[in-house]
């Protein structure tokens, strides 16, 4: 699921280039942009436009020749970067590169940008500073409006294939923590790249490698080094892990020599306490959040019932808004500003939430996520890789509810129900796919804990299609069709629906499931249940003809039971090898159940055989049987498990082969008596 219940903290150039760079490129700012002037590029440049390439696959866009970052600590509250990046464009999508694409915030200030380019031919252009735009987060929706963060742009000409094109520019920092993540592998090769840590007197470092070989520093006076050389892109692959949890990076944390600070922490049970700090007073309640919780509450005495009734307040009467000025990005909005607003962001919603429950005696704790499952994993060191918050509601004793699903059991705190209330789609009681299996930091005033969240059972998240049909001798094939979806499988479709108004419109996504099953068909009956009602299933009830729906072969009529639904897919069928982990959205049950009429004078020559796939990631189950006139196709789809490693992904494709037979099978009909 790509979900949307996020509040993304600002990432580094590199990151959002691409993004950037397509966007200002569609937008045609590239011909708006001021023309560069004539002028040498630097040594540093130079020296390496013409060195070897490191080995790179055929459809690569660019290089990255040189990378040279120098962070320099000057006091708790002060930091300067420096960094460098020169790159080889290849292909012609590389002209993305030629946008350089610096953030900041009200805490930075970017100073001596500047941009070169050494063509393969002719002499060197140079653009600088004065040539550049500031301007809004193109990647960020509305952060022109409601945010801080900014982005300092230039655009260097001639990024053609053959040319060099880089750049160089500082950042003065007042920094959030006393750390930094060296991102040096990204989707782009790297010929070499260096990290240069310049520390106070006294101060002392902590350096922890991801997903890569660590690399030994050197050490001068003042400064440490690190150097790495000839760095494989990370090639993308259908349903990888987030490029967070695959890609080699260093998190390094730094010490001042007069012990600790707010701004610092070594490790998660710390990183909690400097987050709870941030969130100090945040949730005291104001006069009209207690009147509203004895509003929501008076007609219900069940403390589950209570609970459902502000949750469900906070879902769907509070917008989501983020506003992220400053330290806005992590530290909440006070429950009052946004009970009074009536807007806010995950945090700022999980933060009147939990005033709220309160109220009923009801105590809460924030958890802090990132909602692309791998980005932090039990190996990851305290860092800011998260860009979500929920809460995790500590049940009162003696509450029984079968609805109260995502629950874990807490050493400290007891038995604890996660919950989003930043999704408007999701019951409390359940969190979606996204939250499930990950690791996220719960927050308490003991500090903070990196635990993994629970995983629903597949019964919560699938769709039940029940079909009703009649076959005529024609091939033709009508009748009608029930779904319930529950869990993400209804979100995504009330999600899609939240602003269609027009009933016609309401039923695209049954034409566009019918689409991809029939090769024709007409619509006679569509309607939508339960569009609003979160705690109920979400229904699609249809019904509809498609002639020629069985064919003729000879005398023969060749029939397809699965009629509407695909549950294979093709990711793994490349000649590639299989580099990442296999995603699942999360734990899901489909199941189909079809009853065919038979048309009068025909019988059932041949049935497919029953299938029984049966793995530890998933299973298909599928049976066709025939009672009297009537075909019953039966079949039921699982995932179990949300994360297939790398080295079984001949048997998932092995999986989904067998699934693809099954939904290709047809059953012989032939004429009765012959």
């Amino acid at each position: 699921m790509k979900n949307r219940w996020c509040c993304s903290q600002p990432r580094r150039a590199r990151r959002i280039r691409r993004q950037v760079g397509i966007l200002l490129i569609g937008l045609g700012v590239a011909a708006r942009a001021p023309s560069a002037r004539a002028g040498d590029a630097p040594q540093w440049m130079h020296s390496r436009a013409s060195s070897p390439l490191p080995a790179f696959e055929d459809k690569t866009d660019a290089v990255l020749l040189y990378s040279e970052t120098t962070v320099s600590v000057q006091s708790p509250d002060k930091i300067k970067r420096t960094v460098r990046e020169a790159y080889k464009i290849l292909r012609p999508a590389g002209r993305e590169y030629g946008y350089v694409v610096v953030p900041f915030n009200s805490h930075q200030k970017v100073n001596n940008l500047h941009g070169w380019c050494i063509p393969a031919q002719g002499k060197d252009y140079e653009v600088n500073d004065k040539s550049a735009m500031v301007a809004a987060l193109p990647t960020v929706e509305g952060s022109e409006l409601i945010s801080d963060v900014k982005a300092k742009i230039i655009h260097i000409p001639a990024a053609e294939p053959g040319n060099v094109i880089g750049y160089e520019y500082q950042v003065d920092e007042q920094p959030l923590v006393l750390q930094d993540t060296w991102r040096f592998q990204e989707r782009t090769p790297v010929q070499e790249s260096h990290y240069t840590l310049q520390l106070p007197a006294g101060w002392e470092y902590r350096a922890t490698w991801l997903n890569f070989a660590e690399a030994k520093p050197t050490a001068s006076t003042g400064q440490t080094q690190w150097t790495v050389f000839e760095v494989k892109a990370v090639r993308p692959e259908n349903e990888m892990p987030p490029l967070a949890g695959v890609a080699g990076q260093m998190v390094v944390s730094f010490f001042p020599s007069s012990g600790s600070v707010i701004n610092g922490f070594s490790n998660w049970q710390e990183m909690g306490t400097w987050y709870d700090n941030l969130t100090l007073g945040r949730a005291d309640p104001s006069p009209e959040i207690k009147q509203k919780v004895a509003e929501l509450t008076a007609s219900v005495s069940s403390p589950i019932e209570k609970m459902r009734a502000i949750a469900s307040f906070v879902q769907h009467d509070i917008r989501y808004v983020a506003i992220e000025l400053g330290i806005g990005g992590w530290q909440p909005h006070p429950a009052a500003d946004v009970f009074r607003n009536r807007y806010g962001d995950c945090k700022d919603k999980a933060t009147l939430l939990g005033s709220m429950l309160h109220e009923i005696g009801v105590e809460s704790y924030y958890v802090s996520i990132n909602t692309k499952r791998g980005a932090v994993t039990s190996a990851t060191p305290a860092h800011l890789g998260f860009n979500h918050l929920i809460l995790a509601i500590k049940i009162p004793e003696n509450l029984n509810d079968s609805r109260l699903i995502a629950t874990m059991h807490d050493a400290k705190l007891g038995k604890i129900l996660f919950f989003d209330p930043t999704n408007e789609y999701t019951p409390l009681g359940q969190i979606g796919g996204y939250l499930q299996a990950n690791y996220g930091l719960l927050i308490s005033p003991q500090g903070g804990e990196l635990l993994e969240l629970p995983t629903q059972p597949g019964t919560t998240n699938g769709i039940l299609r029940t079909g009703k049909l009649i076959l005529d001798p024609s091939g033709r094939l009508t009748g009608s069709v029930s779904e319930l979806r529950m869990g993400d499988r209804a979100a995504d479709q009330r999600r899609a629906l939240r602003n269609v108004t027009k009933s016609e419109d309401r039923i695209k996504p049954i034409e566009s499931l019918l689409a991809a099953s029939l090769p024709s068909f007409r619509i006679t009956k569509a309607s939508v249940t339960n569009l609003t009602l979160t705690d109920q299933p979400f229904g699609f009830d249809y019904a509809f003809e498609a002639e020629n729906y069985a064919k003729n072969a000879g005398n023969l009529l060749l029939l397809r039971p699965r009629v509407v639904g695909t549950k294979t897919q093709g990711t793994l069928e490349t000649k590639d090898p299989r580099v990442f982990p296999i995603e699942f959205d999360g734990p899901a049950r489909d199941m189909d159940n079809f009853e065919i009429a038979l048309p009068a004078g025909y019988e059932v020559e041949e049935l497919p055989p029953p299938v029984d796939a049966e793995y530890s990631f998933a299973s298909y189950h599928a049976k066709t049987e025939v009672q009297g006139n009537v075909v019953d196709y039966r079949r039921t789809f699982e995932v179990k498990e949300l994360s297939v490693p790398a080295a079984r992904a001949e048997e998932l494709k092995r999986f989904y082969r067998i699934v693809a037979t099954d939904e290709r099978n047809t059953i012989v009909l032939r004429p009765t008596g012959k």
